[in-house]
């Protein structure tokens, strides 16, 4: 896994727990989801195969969250409370990554995420996942450029 360019590694905000991952598409499988805890969770994930993603140290302090069905396992520190990843819940063979947890990655690295329709979720729709939106981050300087444009076609 380490020799691969799309492998990552990241860990919780106070250490306890390690991982590395390989994502075989990079960055492509970015999203966010509408489901409620998704929604009140917040975060950007990455999607990576299950044999893709190891943990390398704290498994012993990861607690894990299981809720609705219970085919969803999201796992987080039990020291600081961050969510590092989970299983998903409409591909068991898959795993979500929090994309703020790998090193040197940031959820505002991304100015365009898709947001997945999680509140018709496929498995209860029998229908194909589908996009709600797009979460768009336009960093302050960009913004200010933006709006100073409008204002001047506006004139």
């Amino acid at each position: 896994m380490t020799g691969d360019t799309n492998t990552r590694s990241g860990q919780c905000h106070c250490g306890a727990v390690r991982f590395q991952v390989a994502l075989s598409e990079g960055f492509k499988s970015i999203r966010r989801c509408t489901y409620s805890y998704c929604r009140m969770r917040g975060a950007v994930v990455v999607i990576a195969e299950m044999g893709a993603f190891d943990i390398s140290q704290g498994e012993e302090v990861l607690t894990s969250y299981r809720f609705h069905t219970g085919a969803a396992q999201h796992f987080f520190c039990s020291r600081c409370g961050i969510y590092t990843h989970h299983q998903r819940r409409s591909d068991q063979r898959l795993y979500a990554v929090n994309v703020a947890c790998l090193h040197g990655m940031n959820r505002f690295d991304f100015h365009e995420v898709p947001v997945m329709d999680g509140i018709n979720h496929t498995n209860d729709t029998g229908k194909p996942s589908r996009r709600a939106g797009t979460l768009v981050f336009l960093p302050a300087s960009r913004s200010l450029r933006i709006r100073r444009s409008m204002r001047l076609g506006s004139n």
